[in-house]
């Protein structure tokens, strides 16, 4: 198994890689052997991945960065970079390499404290001699400072660090820091490819990994969550029966309560589960004792770590909501598609008595506008809009039609 095998539906990207790969595993040995690099090469300092949510924007920076990093004796033979099995794919790929540097944004922005050290990191030397990566997973979110930051490393980078940027558009990111970069543009992986894998990588029955990968329209994580995930089937089914409780104000609004105590559950879980062992460590490290006072002077590090925890939460809660009303998306577009007569093959058939009798009762301009109505709380909610707020607008429209 290669580390272009997680790259579900994407084989133009990983020829591509997989050929910078051979490349840069080609500078590589031949600075070791102190022979001149190769004069044609497919490898650069920066590259910036984008495609649509789900696409495996961050998969396919990953596995480039283990291949990068593989040191697999086959390679000598002729084999391609990227086995997937010795201790430079592995660790790449698990998070723990050491010159691989993972940024992403923990709330609403990257900030230029979360960047500072990487790019300091940047302008060293590989501790292994092959390449200091620096991977960018929410590059959309980098901030002016930090954004200015990024630029500065990109233009004069170590002639060995390599920067990965991920992002969902080239919009998204700076013209300045776009146009130092590769461009590769990954889609959405069909319906049928997302369900092979889940069938080969995750052992999930065909008929499941089927329902799941057509529920999802082909986004490779959240089909692998509902698949392996049963609360997370079960916030779906919930999220699905919304369109049906909206028929009243009070409905509308308990639907909307409901709602944004989901995904504060959702974030709620994942504080208990990090941030004690996280405030335990750092106090541990800064010299406090089991139970004691923080030596003087190190009050500031404790605040920093909470203030991250806070950010962190916000973006889970955000992230929660964010699936949810791709859901409620996904469930008007099937009445959409009923109501037009549309032969396109509805994503949520376990909810199919619920998208007839939706379609029979209302018309495809009130469809759309509760589509938009979806569309306009996303956008409220970027704006820093409170999420009860911005979620009771919208059920309250839905309700309208």
């Amino acid at each position: 198994m290669t580390v272009w095998d997680d790259l579900v539906g994407q084989e133009r990207v990983s020829e591509q890689l997989a050929a910078a790969a051979r490349d840069a595993d080609a500078f590589v040995t031949a600075a070791a052997s102190d022979a001149p690099p190769p004069e044609a090469s497919r490898m650069t300092h920066a590259w910036l991945f984008t495609g649509p949510p789900g696409a495996g924007r961050n998969q396919a920076a990953r596995a480039f960065a283990a291949a990068l990093q593989c040191v697999s004796p086959d390679r000598a033979l002729g084999g391609v970079p990227g086995c997937g099995f010795c201790d430079g794919c592995h660790t790449a790929l698990v998070g723990t390499h050491a010159d691989v540097s993972t940024v992403a944004a923990v709330g609403a922005e990257i900030l230029v404290k979360d960047m500072r050290d990487t790019v300091r990191k940047s302008f060293t030397a590989p501790a292994n001699g092959r390449w200091q990566v620096i991977l960018v997973e929410d590059a959309e979110r980098l901030n002016e400072k930090s954004a200015n930051a990024v630029l500065k490393a990109v233009e004069e980078p170590a002639p060995r660090t390599v920067w990965l940027l991920c992002a969902p558009s080239v919009e998204d990111v700076l013209p300045t820091i776009r146009s130092r970069c590769r461009h590769l543009v990954l889609s959405t992986p069909s319906v049928d490819a997302v369900a092979d894998m889940l069938v080969r990588r995750e052992g999930i029955e065909p008929d499941v990994a089927a329902a799941v990968a057509r529920a999802t329209q082909g986004h490779v994580d959240r089909a692998r969550r509902l698949a392996t995930d049963p609360a997370a089937r079960a916030r779906r089914t919930a999220v699905l029966k919304l369109p049906l409780r909206v028929e009243d104000v009070g409905g509308a609004l308990r639907a909307a309560q409901e709602l944004v105590d989901a995904a504060a559950e959702d974030a709620k879980q994942l504080a208990e589960e990090m941030d004690g062992k996280e405030t335990e460590d750092l106090k541990a490290a800064l010299g406090a004792a089991q139970g004691g006072r923080l030596p003087r002077g190190t009050a500031g590090a404790v605040k920093d770590l909470e203030d991250m925890q806070k950010r962190r939460r916000t973006r889970t809660q955000r992230d929660s909501l964010d699936v949810a009303l791709a859901d409620l998306t996904s469930f008007y577009r099937d009445v959409l598609a009923l109501q037009l007569g549309s032969r396109i093959a509805l994503a949520n058939t376990d909810a199919e008595d619920a998208l007839e009798r939706l379609a029979r009762a209302s018309t495809p301009e009130s469809t759309l506008r509760r589509i938009e109505a979806i569309a306009a709380c996303g956008e409220a909610l970027d704006r820093n809009v409170a999420p009860l707020l911005a979620v009771e607008a919208m059920t309250m429209a839905l309700r309208a039609g």
